[in-house]
């Protein structure tokens, strides 16, 4: 996989970038010396952050081809390049899928899963056209592997992601491509994704998809939980950028359920070639 040894000079495109992760990310990519523009659909705090943090802030909404379109455009007529896009932009709240409503679905999977598309298809060009290469780093979760009740939209849309980025990266190398990917999958970061709903669209009206504080959860309400802070997560998303990693991991040690459900589908390939192998011994 093409990889990037310095962030010296780089210029990194990061959406979501006003807050959390993505902040977290720019931060540690301008320490290093990138030049980072940052993009967010909340414009107040877009222009606050870029200018505490000394980046660019473009406003943008991932839902839209046409403004990730114009983000882009405007990254190559300021920088006339991008060596890194750190496709970032999400949004997190729940409900049970037996309570979702269509436009819970639309909003879901437009920010988390075509925010994601919409990216690649207007960077991936300016990408391949760079002579030096570049990297692409597409923001996932741990329910980009596994799956918890609740979480069903939003799991959708991560596991799309996680798929898009491991595809992606197989063309890429079939290519001898200079551009790498990444898949961010991480697990609980103190970021304000649990506030999402201050964003979703007015023309999609009330639906059930609720912000929730993950503390308070059923699934974590007994169990420790190791929150990391979004700049040690943009540590390691710079660190995999320059290993040429393709996932990129803040809680391994919490990766229990993803073993069992690995475990679960390995166990259901053993049960079905021993119906196989049974089915065609009694053929004989």
């Amino acid at each position: 996989m093409s990889r990037i040894e310095t962030m010296q000079g780089k210029v990194a495109v990061i959406t979501g970038g006003a807050s959390g992760i993505g902040r977290g990310i720019a931060e540690r990519m301008i320490a290093q010396g990138a030049q980072v523009v940052i993009a967010d659909i909340d414009d107040d705090r877009l222009q606050a952050t870029a200018l505490e943090i000394g980046a660019t802030g473009i406003r943008t909404d991932v839902t839209s081809s046409v403004s990730v379109q114009a983000l882009a455009d405007a990254v190559l007529s300021l920088h006339g390049k991008v060596d890194i896009l750190c496709n970032n932009a999400g949004i997190g709240p729940m409900a049970a899928i037996s309570d979702l409503t269509l436009n819970d679905w639309k909003w879901m999977l437009d920010v988390n899963l075509w925010g994601v598309i919409h990216g690649i298809h207007s960077f991936l060009p300016l990408l391949k056209s760079n002579a030096d290469g570049g990297h692409i780093v597409n923001t996932s979760s741990m329910s980009g592997m596994a799956v918890t009740p609740t979480l069903g939209a939003y799991a959708v849309a991560k596991f799309g992601v996680v798929a898009l980025s491991e595809v992606l990266a197989q063309e890429l190398e079939i290519e001898n491509s200079k551009v790498g990917v990444s898949v961010l999958c991480p697990g609980p970061v103190r970021t304000n994704i649990g506030n999402s709903s201050r964003n979703r669209p007015k023309d999609l009206g009330e639906g059930h998809l609720a912000d929730v504080d993950l503390e308070s959860t059923e699934h974590f309400r007994d169990v420790h939980i190791p929150w990391v802070s979004p700049a040690y997560t943009g540590d390691l998303v710079i660190d995999a950028i320059k290993r040429g990693d393709l996932y990129v991991l803040t809680h391994p040690e919490l990766f229990d359920f993803i073993y069992a459900r690995h475990q679960q589908i390995a166990e259901s390939v053993e049960q079905a070639l021993a119906r196989q192998q049974s089915a065609a011994s009694a053929v004989q």
